[in-house]
């Protein structure tokens, strides 16, 4: 909330804060924010209050007050906390945050982070970008501001989150075994300016050193390999089950097919033979972060 001409109050409205729309798609989304949204329609219809009256009580307007009761939009922290204040609510509505917060990620980030939360070992080879789990915040922004047509502020806000939050599998406990490959060109892309750069490699060799990691680095001038199609992931859990993906195969969707998984296995496998070992990877980042 902004005052504005001493006592007048500028309300958060359609064109200030667009807000974000919920995939119609995503059918947990829907179902949790059509439960948060009658609660709080409920408790405000309870507590005498008109949608208006509500709405300059918590810094929004009316518009999005309906929107947001009627699940059409995700209401940010700060409307929730503040609905709770108004509506005495005791902290139940913004303990709603922890589920309205998932939301906020893409259907396929969720269940991709899901995925990667479960599994055991986790090996990913990129060919034209660093992998999304080793991006720092500024370097991860800046790749998705150089989307075209241009996302919203607000949206690049939201897909940085969600892929900052995939990056939790480095924190559990116990640690899964994470392995990486990476081509030479996406580390010499200056994205973001120097000091990302610098703070993007220095990511990498803290990473690299963690005894659960091995990175590693595949140099130009190496022979053709079998990932110059796109890129490559391989996920398997503790109960003995696998998924893969890649952008060159099987029309790029995730498999369980024990026959794909072994095709994707051995083109990971032939990857990580001809690429850098890991003491030599983290050496050749060193030097690239000692040329600037």
């Amino acid at each position: 909330m902004t005052a504005v001409d001493g006592d007048a109050v500028r309300l958060i409205g359609e064109a200030e804060e667009p807000g974000w729309e919920v995939d119609p798609d995503d059918e947990w989304g829907v179902a949790v924010l059509t439960t948060v949204g009658r609660q709080l329609r409920l408790r405000r219809e309870a507590a005498g209050m008109r949608a208006g009256d509500f709405g300059k009580a918590v810094g929004y307007g009316e518009d999005l007050v309906y929107k947001i009761e009627g699940g059409k939009r995700i209401p940010r922290r700060e409307y929730l906390i503040k609905a709770d204040e108004v509506l005495n609510a005791g902290g139940l509505i913004a303990a709603a945050w922890e589920d309205v917060k998932k939301v906020r990620y893409p259907k396929k980030v969720r269940e991709l982070a899901k995925l990667e939360a479960q599994a055991v070992e986790i090996g990913v080879y990129e060919c034209n970008i660093i992998a999304g789990l080793l991006q720092t915040p500024e370097h991860a922004r800046a790749m998705i501001k150089a989307a075209q047509p241009p996302y919203s502020p607000d949206d690049v806000e939201r897909m940085v989150a969600a892929r900052l939050a995939r990056q939790s599998v480095f924190e559990r406990d116990p640690a899964p075994s994470l392995h990486f490959v990476l081509e030479e060109a996406p580390l010499r892309r200056q994205v973001g300016g120097t000091m990302v750069w610098r703070k993007q490699l220095e990511r990498l060799l803290e990473a690299g050193q963690l005894h659960n990691v091995t990175l590693q680095v595949m140099p130009t001038d190496t022979e053709a390999h079998p990932g110059l199609d796109g890129r490559i992931e391989l996920l398997k859990f503790p109960d003995g089950t696998a998924v893969g993906r890649s952008d060159g195969a099987f029309g790029g969707r995730p498999t369980h097919d024990p026959k794909q998984l072994r095709i994707l296995e051995l083109r990971y496998g032939t990857i990580r033979a001809q690429a850098l070992p890991p003491r030599e990877s983290l050496a050749f980042i060193e030097q690239l972060l000692g040329e600037t």
